[in-house]
């Protein structure tokens, strides 16, 4: 077994966060896998901005605002 330290972003509405979870890697067919508090961090983070909530959402990871860009 494995374990390997990412970040995942979590895409909600303007507002983007980046997560550090952990990947597990084993060498059965599910590979590679995130803890169940990595993936219950992830959900509390999507739910908190979907709330707009970002004070809450931050707490999970850094959470940036998207702007449009003028073509």
């Amino acid at each position: 077994m494995t374990k390997r330290r990412v970040k995942k972003l979590v895409h909600v509405g303007d507002y983007v966060a980046e997560v550090e979870v952990q990947l597990i890697y084993t060498n059965d067919d599910w590979s590679p896998y995130l803890s169940v508090e990595d993936a219950a961090k992830l959900d509390d983070v999507r739910q908190a901005l979907q709330r707009k909530d970002v004070q809450r959402a931050s707490r999970g990871g850094r959470v940036y605002r998207l702007q449009p860009v003028a073509a």
